[in-house]
Order: C-alpha cells, then structure tokens, then sequence
C-alpha cells in the first residue's frame, strides 16, 4: 500500500487502507470498520466507490482508524478538505497545503502547475508566442488578447511559463516556445482543467457579444439518442478535432488564436 502522502484521493486511500487490513485478516469487513469509525457499512462501500464523502466531524475518527499521526495525519485532513472543496479557490489553497505536507521531496514546480490551468490567458499568451515575436512590450502583450488583460498579468503570464519551462528567450531576445509538454498528477490535473474549462465557457458566451458572427461560429442543437451510441458520437467528436488539430499544425503562416469548446452534455435523466 502507498504512502499517504502519494494519494490525491483520500477515498483512494481508505479503499486500500481497508483491502490491506481484508487481506491481512479475512474476519476484517465494512461493517467492523464502520463501527470503529461511526459509519453505517453501505455509506462506507460508497465511500470507496467515489460516490459518497465522509463528514468532517468523523476526520479525526478515520485519522485514529487508520493509525495516521503526526504530518500524515494532516495530510489526511487537508487531503478530505480538497476533495470536497467546492471552489476553485479552495481547491487551490488546500492543494498547496498538500504539497507543503509532502516535504522536500515534492516537486514547487506543481503549484505553478496547477497555476497554469486555472487563467485562460496563461494557455493563449502560450499559444500566441508560437507566431507573435514577442520581446517585452507586456502592454502591447496584453492588449493582443480578447478580451484584453492586464500588463501586470501579462507579466505574470510570461514569468509563469518561463518557470514551467514552456518558453524562453532566444539569441535575438524573443520569447519562443520549447514545445516542453506541462504534466501533473490525474486528479489534481482533472480538478484543474474542470476549472479552465469553465472559464473558456463563459469566454464563449461573452464572444457572442464582443465578436461580430462572421469572426466567430457559435452554434447549438438539442438532439435525441439511444445512450447505447454515445460511445460511436463521442468517437465522432474526437476524429473532428483531430482534423482540426491537423489543419493547425499544417498551418505555416498563423497570425490568430482561437479557442474551441465542444460540449455535449444530457438534458434529460
């Protein structure tokens, strides 16, 4: 069994933390650890099913359960906060909690990671150098964008991706890309672009009015399928931007970056 500290799911770890104890003695069951930790047995399986959180009120029971103490202990803790935080903001201060918990052999470079996924001007500041020949004009970097930015962010952007490694200055004092490709761990990568997705949404929806319609193609259809396709329309999707990612990196002349979202979501049960 892992670690603690290397779980991004405390649900995670209690699932393992409960086939371990299984294993090490067959009489172990849901309904001996739900009594120790004051959990109905059923609540407990959806725990480890990813479908239900524990209350916070019971972290301390689980903390005792599990023979956690000291900094794992409170990794434990920070670990259920982050979990079920329901901001971004709060997302990002227990993650970095988190990291700190981790010691010296966590990785800095994962807050600017996580920093990375949550402005959509960090990924088009990103994308505009593979053309733009920027050189340090942060006014006329931020004012390129739509919707303009800030110089203050615009700097922000360009010290960010210089520490991640994404950029750097050439000979000729122009920022370029390095084509590094940025990596973080699955659930805080998932927790992280939920929220630049979002952000990207709501651009969307001021494009309507910022973008006259021939600069921009925004459309909707509300359709009726057997679920059973869902497999063969999200194939549909994919191959689709695959052959738009094609056109872009055929293209040796951009002067544009453009952002596309595709969504397709239920509206019925």
């Amino acid at each position: 069994m892992k670690p603690i500290k290397e779980y991004l799911e405390y649900r995670e770890f209690l699932k393992d933390f409960y086939l371990l104890k299984k294993q090490e003695n067959p009489v172990f069951s849901l309904r001996y650890m739900g009594s120790r930790v004051s959990v109905d047995p059923s609540h407990l399986l959806k725990i480890f099913q990813l479908q239900r959180h524990i209350g916070t009120r019971l972290i301390d029971s689980f903390i005792a359960h599990c023979g956690l103490s000291g900094t794992d202990a409170e990794y434990f803790s920070n670990l259920v906060r982050f979990n079920k935080a329901k901001t971004e903001s709060d997302k990002k201060t227990y993650y970095e909690r988190l990291i700190a918990l981790k010691g010296v052999n966590a990785q800095a470079l994962n807050k600017d990671q996580y920093e990375f996924y949550t402005k959509w001007y960090y990924s088009a500041i990103l994308t505009l150098l593979d053309f733009y020949p920027f050189r340090g004009d942060y006014a006329a970097l931020a004012e390129k964008l739509s919707p303009p930015i800030t110089e203050a962010k615009a700097r922000k952007s360009i010290r960010l991706l210089s520490d991640l490694g994404l950029i750097r200055k050439n000979e000729n004092g122009i920022w370029e890309l390095t084509h590094q490709i940025i990596t973080t761990g699955e659930k805080y990568r998932s927790d992280a672009v939920k929220a630049f997705q979002e952000s990207t949404m709501q651009l969307a929806v001021q494009s309507l009015y910022r973008h006259p319609a021939e600069k921009r193609n925004i459309s909707t259809v509300t359709v009726t399928i057997a679920e059973k396709k869902l497999d063969q329309i999200n194939q549909i999707i994919a191959q689709f931007r695959e052959s738009l990612l094609k056109v872009a990196r055929d293209e040796t002349e951009p002067d544009k970056v453009y952002q596309l979202n595709i969504q397709f979501f239920p509206l019925t049960k």
